[in-house]
């Protein structure tokens, strides 16, 4: 089976907050793959279909950002998946804005939600999907506020287009590519 985590933090407040492409690059993946989110289990909403017989589980952690390993923790002890089949999307403010950067392992960088999960788990050794949101221009807010504070319009459309590619490259790893193959494809900018 292949679960798909996104990243981000329940409630109307973050909806279109930079924190929360994680949980929009879920959606998409779900809308992409036809699997809606109606189930609450693993303090998680689920989305869950099945591809070539193979169960895909698409899930957005309800724990809030910096507890969201435990959450992934339940599940992958839940389904037993190996960490190569576990796929988390998630926000980077290290990244240039628009830019989706697919990896098989690594270290969680700055972003205290990846931190947790790494924590949890035990290791660094399972694929991400990271999409950029770092603006051109140098931030006026402390970072804590600029990742919560809403996306603006500027960015929205940049940021659109990341997601669909991250989205796509979600929904390639649900169908079995590798992550090699989805690196090559989708690694780099939107444009």
């Amino acid at each position: 089976m292949k679960l798909i985590v996104g990243l981000g933090n329940i409630g109307r407040e973050y909806e279109n907050t930079y924190h929360n492409i994680g949980f929009m690059c879920a959606d998409k993946t779900a809308e992409m793959l036809n699997a809606e989110f109606t189930k609450e289990k693993f303090r998680s909403i689920l989305a869950e279909t099945k591809i070539g017989g193979e169960k895909v589980v698409i899930a957005k952690p309800k724990t809030y950002m910096n507890l969201s390993g435990t959450a992934i923790r339940e599940m992958v002890d839940f389904y037993k998946t190996e960490t190569k089949d576990l796929l988390v999307l998630y926000d980077d403010f290290d990244l240039k804005l628009g830019s989706v950067r697919i990896r098989e392992s690594g270290s969680a960088g700055t972003h205290n939600g990846m931190r947790n999960v790494v924590s949890e788990l035990g290791t660094e050794d399972f694929p991400r999907i990271r999409v950029g949101f770092k603006p051109e221009t140098d931030i006026t807010l402390p970072l804590i506020d600029f990742v919560l504070s809403g996306i603006d319009k500027d960015a929205k459309s940049v940021l659109e287009k990341a997601i669909i590619k991250a989205s796509e490259a979600a929904a390639e790893f649900a169908r079995g590519a590798t992550v090699r193959e989805i690196m090559q494809k989708y690694n780099g900018n939107t444009d």
